[in-house]
């Protein structure tokens, strides 16, 4: 059983190590940072109790799943990104909200057509509609995910389950709307 000492000892032995890794992984410093912090938390909340001869491996594979789930994160928040800008017409910096922007604001300078305001008014109410018929808990976690902006572990615990499963529900509804809403012809 390794002691709050050996633990914090070997965390500091380690940190500069695991920087430059996941630093060469993702080549964001500031993301660098973050993810041996919480390869650090994980090591310490859920392994703390280990042996030090274990707690290397442990570290490591943490670390590792850790980028990986950075990377995943970046995969699925480019593709919602990169699927919703073409919807953006927000030039003067406020937050950017889909609904919002989709459904046209009153005091725009651009001028759109009735046929423009019907598109998209149609458009949201497919969009709406595909997020409807997700199953329950794939339509939880993807809200809670992606419209709420709330991180893994606050959706896990919010919906009662697992990490892993959250990422899976995710997972399952992203891909479930894109392939919904390109078989509907709505191409974002």
């Amino acid at each position: 059983m390794a002691t709050d000492k050996e633990l914090s000892d070997f965390l500091a032995s380690v940190e500069k190590r695991a920087f430059k890794q996941a630093a060469y992984a993702v080549r964001r410093d500031e993301s660098a940072l973050d993810i041996v912090q919480d390869a650090m938390i994980k090591l310490a909340e859920k392994y703390g109790d280990r042996p030090v001869s274990e707690l290397p491996m442990l570290f490591q594979r943490i670390l590792q799943n850790t980028i990986s789930d950075f990377f995943r994160r970046e995969k699925v928040r480019n593709t919602w990104v990169s699927l919703f800008s073409s919807m953006s017409m927000n030039q003067d910096g406020d937050d950017f909200d889909v609904l919002e922007v989709y459904q046209g604001d009153e005091n725009r300078e651009i001028v759109e057509s009735s046929a423009d305001k019907l598109e998209r008014a149609e458009i949201l109410t497919i969009i709406e509609e595909e997020i409807e018929k997700l199953p329950v808990r794939q339509r939880e976690a993807f809200l809670m995910r992606y419209w709420n902006d709330m991180d893994v572990a606050e959706t896990a615990e919010a919906m009662n389950c697992s990490v892993g499963s959250v990422k899976t529900h995710c997972s399952r509804a992203t891909h479930a709307l894109a392939k919904a809403l390109k078989a509907r012809g709505v191409e974002l």
